[in-house]
């Protein structure tokens, strides 16, 4: 078995505590409306979420920020594209709640990896000149572990994708059985929005769905919530 395979599975996993599992990112909106009640119409949103907000906001700014270390162009770089992806969206309780995951999944991982730009990238944080955000986090432990930009590329959207699976087990609710059929399925998905991220540039960073911002926003709004977000 491959060496890196073991870090990229223990970052993946449901268990590793980044507090990934208290957000939905708007999708709880959707169960609440009954736009979502069962696995397909959960497949059709996670599709929608993969195809914008994984692809052209969190998986771009993973895969750019890997370009960047793999460059050697600097904690500044690192810094705009961490700059870029908070002020681009505009639901307050998703910027928050990538915030708090990014920082979370930042401290863990220097304690578990002594990587120089991550703590560089933790300082800032703590002295309130980033922002955090777990997609830069992947890359920069990536990079540190020498795992090529590919294998962390997916793994990081498995990871996004598996989370809201996992939540929507809870939340719709699904059985634990579509939940994992459904991660099956949208694997080709996640493949698909790797090869897209592949021809992006930074122009591209931020261009996602209207209808799922809006659907954040009105998260904020939800008498009952089972989620942060």
């Amino acid at each position: 078995m491959d060496n890196d395979l073991f870090p990229l599975l223990q970052l993946c996993d449901s268990n590793f505590p980044s507090g990934a599992f208290s957000h939905s990112f708007g999708l709880e909106t959707y169960i609440q409306e009954q736009v979502i009640v069962d696995k397909e119409s959960f497949k059709t949103a996670i599709s929608a979420f993969v195809d914008k907000q994984l692809v052209f906001s969190d998986g771009l700014a993973c895969s750019l920020s890997y370009e960047i270390l793999e460059n050697n162009r600097g904690m500044d770089e690192l810094l705009e594209i961490d700059r870029l992806l908070f002020v681009s969206t505009l639901a307050k309780e998703t910027r928050e709640g990538n915030r708090r995951i990014g920082e979370r999944m930042a401290k863990l991982c220097l304690e578990l990896y002594s990587s120089a730009p991550l703590e560089e990238f933790l300082y800032f944080i703590k002295n309130k000149q980033g922002y955090g955000h777990s997609a830069l986090v992947f890359a920069i432990v990536g990079h540190h572990l020498q795992i090529d930009k590919e294998k962390i590329l997916s793994a990081y959207l498995f990871a996004s994708v598996s989370s809201l699976i996992q939540n929507a087990v809870r939340g719709v609710p699904l059985g634990q059985t579509d939940g994992q059929k459904l991660l099956v399925e949208m694997q080709v998905k996640i493949n698909e929005a790797k090869n897209k991220i592949k021809k992006l540039t930074k122009d591209d960073l931020g261009a996602i769905s209207p209808g799922l911002e809006i659907a954040q926003m009105r998260h904020e709004r939800l008498p009952v919530r089972l989620f942060m977000s």
